[in-house]
Order: C-alpha cells, then sequence, then structure tokens
C-alpha cells in the first residue's frame, strides 16, 4: 500500500518526536511519503496530487482544518471510483473529525487503531457537505459560530494557541458586544419546508457531535449521520438564559435541543442561506470569508475512510 502521511507541524498537540514515532509505526504497514504542510491551502495542493499519482491511501495527521484541506485536494475534480481512501490522527485542538469516526483523541492509541483498521481492511463510505464548491466533513456554519471562528483565528495570529477556553472566552465576548449578533438577520431556505426566517446562527452538520468542548460532546443535531443528509440547527435571537438552557440540553448524554427560538431540520438534500449584508461563513472548523448567500448540498457516499 503506497500511503502519503500530511503532518501539520503546527499542529496543536503534536511534536517532531511523537511524529518520528508514528511516522515509524505506520511505515511496518504500508509504504509511507511524508510531507510536511508550510502554508494555507499547502494540504489542498498534496490531496490533489494525491488523486493524480497513485496513491492509495492519504493519512492527515492534524487538526481539522487539515482534514478538510486534504479532502477539498482529493474531490477536486468531484468523487469518482480510484480516489485514495483518507485516514485521520488526532494532532489538533479539537478532532472532531477522528472522534466522529470512533477514534481515541490520544494520538499514540489512534494510531494503534488506524493500525489495527490496515490489517483488518475496515473502512466506511461516509456522504460529505458542500458549501458553494468548498467540501466539509462535519460542519458548516454561517453567522455568528462563524464569526467567533474568525475571532479565534485572528486571536491565533498572534501567536497564541487554540484552546476550548478561547473559542468559550471568544464566543462570551461576541455573544455581549459581538457586532454580527446584533445586526445578523438571516434566512434559510429549506426545499419543501416553511423557511427559517430572522436567525442570527445557522450551523450545518453532517454527522454527530458538532463539536468537543474538551471531553464533553456537545449535540446541536443528535439525528445528524454520514449515512443521511445534512442537518440544521438555526437559532433565533435569544438572551443569555435561553443560552445557558440550551448549553445544558446539548451536552446532557442523551441531548434534546429545543426551544421557541430553536429550529433543527435532519436528513436534508439542499439549502440555501441568505442575508441583506454578507455574513461571516466557517467550513470545518475554519473561517471561509463573507458571503450574502451560501448554498449548501448533501454528497452522499462521497469518500472512503478507514477506520
Amino acid at each position: 500500500m503506497r500511503a502519503l502521511l500530511v503532518t501539520n507541524p503546527k499542529a496543536t498537540a503534536t511534536t517532531p518526536r511523537v511524529r518520528d514515532v508514528i511516522i515509524g509505526a505506520l511505515s511496518a504497514r504500508a509504504q509511507v511519503e511524508v510531507a510536511h504542510t508550510d502554508h494555507r491551502g499547502h494540504a489542498i495542493e498534496l490531496g490533489t496530487r494525491a488523486a493524480t499519482h497513485g496513491y492509495d491511501l492519504v493519512i492527515a495527521l492534524g487538526g481539522d482544518g487539515t482534514v478538510n484541506e486534504i479532502v477539498n485536494g482529493l474531490l477536486a475534480d468531484g468523487p469518482r471510483d480510484g480516489l485514495p481512501a483518507l485516514a485521520a490522527l488526532p494532532g489538533g485542538s479539537a478532532n472532531v473529525f477522528c472522534r466522529t469516526l470512533g477514534l481515541s483523541n490520544d494520538l499514540v492509541d489512534a494510531t494503534g487503531q488506524l493500525l489495527e483498521a490496515l490489517a483488518s481492511g475496515s473502512g466506511r463510505t461516509i456522504g460529505l457537505g458542500r458549501l458553494e464548491g468548498r467540501w466539509f466533513v462535519f460542519t458548516a456554519g454561517v453567522g455568528f459560530d462563524a464569526a467567533v471562528v474568525h475571532g479565534v483565528e485572528l486571536r491565533r495570529g498572534n501567536g497564541r494557541k487554540a484552546s476550548p477556553f478561547m473559542y468559550a472566552g471568544t464566543a462570551i465576548r461576541d455573544f455581549y458586544v459581538g457586532e454580527h449578533r446584533h445586526r445578523t438577520r438571516m434566512q434559510v431556505a429549506l426545499p419543501g419546508r416553511p423557511p427559517v426566517e430572522d436567525a442570527f446562527l445557522a450551523i450545518v452538520t453532517n454527522t454527530t457531535p458538532w463539536t468537543y468542548y474538551k471531553d464533553t460532546a456537545v449535540q446541536l443535531t443528535p439525528e445528524a449521520s454520514y449515512e443521511t443528509g445534512l442537518d440544521l440547527f438555526a437559532l433565533r435571537k435569544v438572551g443569555a438564559a435561553s443560552v445557558a438552557r440550551l448549553l445544558w440540553q446539548v451536552t446532557r448524554k442523551k441531548p434534546h435541543p429545543h426551544g421557541r427560538k430553536v429550529t433543527i431540520e435532519h436528513d436534508l438534500q439542499e439549502l440555501v442561506i441568505s442575508s441583506p449584508d454578507p455574513l461571516p461563513v466557517q467550513v470545518d472548523g475554519d473561517f471561509a470569508g463573507e458571503l450574502d448567500r451560501v448554498r449548501i448540498q448533501s454528497v452522499p457516499h462521497a469518500l472512503r475512510v478507514i477506520c
């Protein structure tokens, strides 16, 4: 098996020594070529090369952003037979994709799980989402949550590492003083269903959980699955007490998010989010710019993953 291991040297949870150990372990199972990313978008280029140069497998060793870029490279020309499979190892701060596939959040344990999967040929084909031509593996968001993601990226630009506390602190600050919460008025159009009006946050998921706060799963759309279409969590403007109640609902062992200003839709094939003003957009936890109209589609059976 010919494998390309794509590593992000700036990933939160890895060190050069750990990476060397992981590379040695994987080399016992496959012919491994290692590529280190050195700029934004580099993993897209590497994924595109892997798709056209006869690799059997691409392994992401980094955070969810690295996974997203590799997927966008692999699927630059769309899903098709003969593409390399994808595997991922947890090297970031949240590692949502790895954990939704059932992998440990411990890098050494996850490597052991991947080696066992490679030995047994275990894997599955998953559906993905697509937002205005960009693929996402577990979530896309428009409005408030994307503004939080952008705020965290700006703070990381000052040399700080991402952490659950940074996301939580940014969210609290933006909730009370952020411009997007107060000026956002978006509509979510759903085929065959009434539109959602006056939302300030719209999160589209491809699986559950949406994210993790340390070891706590945050499940906005508990029914979401890689085997179905997309799910929607939309929220109209609420107060702090309602937010606290929602946080309790979505972090329980049996989550049940609901409320007068909450809209949840399951198994959607397509939706369109629009606003009079450009709104921040995020895909898989990476800021993707600002748009005033976003079309999001479900693409079933898009990619084979090893897990």
